[in-house]
């Protein structure tokens, strides 16, 4: 039997990644079985595996793309966002949930984000609604929830990135994606499961899955007959080598879930105590995580950047996470946005880092984490307390 490629060297010479998937056999022999059928695309393991997906997240449809990216462009599209629209967003995020709505000429629209759950500020969310708003964006941050309940009042149309976000629940305590609002996820190899790069777009509605079929295949006629072309589309699709990864992968999402809720409950003991950090949220009522990576916010006035270079120094890899997106340059550019539009965001995104975080981590690798990172804060402290002294 093939050894899972789980996890490396764990002594203290050795250096722990930001992020590894776990992969064995049963991958190897799904994408083994895939290129022996010489059909690795539009093949039966892409039907099978969006069956399989939107049942495990509580929808009734699915359909598999090539990356999260595509899966918010077909969605935004699907409700309706175009030239002269707007779609109200998160400016922390990945810059391709903002992206998308650029793709369409249409503006995304950013408001400030909440404090604790780092989630879209949902009630300035509701009051940046005007007659211009397309589609509300919320993403669900680091795998949290979203306030659904109040950006549903808004009667907007609404697209969940939920790429961060599988296995989390609603504050009802509903999977994530099982809504009935397009969501959509995203399976790099950092994420909850892998199919390499790819995503899934769910939905409630079959007449929304038609569409986005056919526009993730150059805008195909129903009977993918390839000399008719009935729409605009795009090369969006994903292969079946892909999608029988991801089947693989499926199976074993339960126990991967779990071990990283184990390694996050590990990580809150080890540095509960370390001062001025700020951890995850922890869970509310019935709205949970689905843990996707593990991101602290450093003390004001700590250099994140010379945090981030001492750890990676001890073999500790780490990674400022999320920039705030209105501050990048092509968003101040194009849109005139600055500093001090969204100070909890600008905030947040300046303290914020991603330290090692996969389903299996050892208690020993945590550990040294929480050391190395506590060494790295102490010298920190030190260093600004004594320049302060000389000034």
């Amino acid at each position: 039997m093939t050894a899972e490629r789980t996890s490396g060297p764990a002594g203290p010479d050795f250096p722990i990644p930001l992020a590894r998937p776990v992969l064995g056999e049963a991958e190897e022999q799904a994408v083994l079985g895939v290129l022996r059928s010489g059909q690795l695309s539009l093949g039966p393991r892409g039907p099978e595996f969006e069956r399989a997906f939107a049942a495990q997240v509580g929808a009734r449809w699915g359909s598999a793309v090539s990356s999260g990216t595509a899966g918010l462009h077909l969605a935004l599209r699907a409700v309706g966002v175009t030239d002269g629209t707007e779609v109200i967003t998160s400016p922390f995020s990945f810059v391709a949930s903002a992206n998308v709505a650029i793709y369409e000429r249409a503006t995304p629209v950013f408001v400030d984000i909440d404090p604790l759950t780092l989630n879209l500020d949902a009630e300035a969310a509701a009051a940046a609604v005007n007659s211009r708003t397309a589609a509300l964006l919320p993403v669900h941050v680091f795998g949290y929830p979203a306030d659904m309940a109040t950006l549903e009042r808004t009667g907007v149309p609404i697209v969940e990135d939920a790429c961060e976000a599988l296995g989390g629940s609603y504050a009802d305590g509903g999977p994530i994606g099982g809504r009935g609002h397009l969501a959509v996820f995203a399976f790099y190899a950092n994420k909850q499961m892998t199919t390499g790069e790819g995503g899934v777009v769910v939905t409630a509605e079959q007449s929304v899955k038609e569409r986005i079929d056919s526009e993730r295949n150059q805008g195909r006629a129903p009977n993918m007959d390839w000399l008719d072309h009935d729409r605009l589309g795009f090369n969006y699709r994903l292969s079946d080598i892909a999608c029988a990864l991801g089947l693989a992968q499926l199976e074993r999402l339960d126990a991967l879930l779990a071990d990283r809720e184990r390694v996050a409950l590990l990580y809150r003991e080890a540095l509960r105590d370390v001062p001025e950090l700020t951890l995850p949220c922890e869970n509310s009522e019935q709205a949970r995580r689905g843990w996707f990576v593990y991101v602290v916010q450093l003390p004001r006035g700590v250099d994140r950047d010379a945090v981030v270079t001492s750890l990676g120094g001890r073999g500790i890899a780490a990674k400022p996470y999320f920039p705030a997106i209105h501050l990048m340059t092509y968003y101040r550019e194009k849109f005139g946005y600055r500093e001090g539009q969204f100070p909890v965001c600008e905030d947040i995104s300046a303290r914020s880092i991603a330290i090692p975080f996969f389903p299996q981590m050892t208690e020993g690798q945590v550990a040294r984490v929480a050391q190395e990172l506590t060494h790295v804060l102490d010298g920190e402290r030190r260093a600004h307390g004594s320049m302060a002294s000389r000034a």
